[in-house]
């Protein structure tokens, strides 16, 4: 089945849970930056929260862009996110790969860095964007965005993210969950959600165990305490056009664009979330300077 992302609430309301499958769309993200291991993981959880941020707190036209950046290897991550599941994003230094952990598993704690900051924007159609940004705390990023959460949003949450990186680099699968307490939750069933996460085999196990979203989130909160709200397809897609580089060319200071036509005699320019190229004629860059010229008159 197509990667899909699930909405559902837990004890009678108490809990939002949110799970994903994201294993197409982390794949995707992999072939367009061949990216390795560790920048695999890093990209890839990075995706998955959006994924599960975006679907929890945006409607309509709204989008986020959740930007990590810290002391590791993998230098800055940048995705951005929408109400209809849809996400893009890169990774700054994507030929990363690091030894594995103590665990036996990816480090991603490494690739990322533990200095540094994880931010959100929202973009809500307001006049300005809001930011939340909390310095990091782990480096692994689930512990990142549950503190994020907590911090910045006053959401007390779990957020559990995963990618399994194949020996060739490839993507074998790419999910994770996000529960959400809601104001006045009964103690009792914080501690039973704790006791289960703390219990439950790690996300990557149960996904090459073809388990479903809908599932992971069962095993957390017991399937007669689950309703299921909606599940929503998600993908890896990019709106990029090159009257969008026109729009961004058409901000660049005027001396800076003449420059550009005398001695480029053009200009070029490649989308960093999926690598397409746009070219720009002199004669179109003369037409975008004497249209950003006229306005500013």
């Amino acid at each position: 089945m197509s990667d899909y992302l699930v909405k559902a609430l837990a004890f009678d309301g108490q809990i939002r849970a949110y799970a994903v499958d994201a294993s197409a769309t982390v794949s995707q993200a992999q072939q367009l930056h061949d990216t390795w291991s560790a920048a695999s993981a890093a990209l890839g959880r990075s995706i998955v929260a959006t994924l599960m941020l975006s679907a929890a707190s945006l409607t309509d036209d709204e989008r986020m862009t959740v930007k990590v950046n810290g002391d590791g290897p993998v230098g800055g991550i940048v995705v951005d996110g929408n109400a209809q599941g849809t996400v893009k994003g890169y990774v700054q230094h994507p030929h990363v790969h690091l030894p594995l952990n103590d665990q036996h598993k990816i480090d991603v704690k490494g690739a990322v860095g533990t200095k540094g900051f994880l931010a959100v924007t929202k973009d809500l159609g307001l006049k300005e964007p809001f930011t939340g940004e909390v310095p990091l705390v782990s480096g692994e990023l689930g512990e990142d965005f549950t503190y994020y959460l907590a911090k910045s949003e006053q959401i007390p949450s779990a957020v559990g993210l995963s990618v399994f990186v194949n020996d060739d680099n490839t993507i074998a699968t790419a999910g994770g969950f996000m529960l959400q307490v809601m104001p006045g939750a009964d103690d009792d069933v914080i501690a039973k959600v704790e006791k289960q996460i703390n219990a439950m085999a790690p996300i990557s196990e149960q996904m090459r165990a073809h388990k479903t979203p809908e599932e992971i989130l069962a095993s957390i909160c017991g399937q007669d305490n689950l309703k299921i709200l909606e599940k929503m397809p998600v993908k890896y897609a990019c709106d990029c056009s090159k009257e969008r580089f026109a729009t961004a060319l058409a901000s660049v200071a005027p001396a800076d664009l003449q420059q550009m036509i005398d001695e480029d005699h053009g200009a070029e320019a490649v989308c960093h979330f999926c690598g397409k190229t746009y070219r720009f004629s002199e004669q179109e860059l003369r037409t975008i300077l004497k249209n950003a010229t006229q306005k500013e008159d």
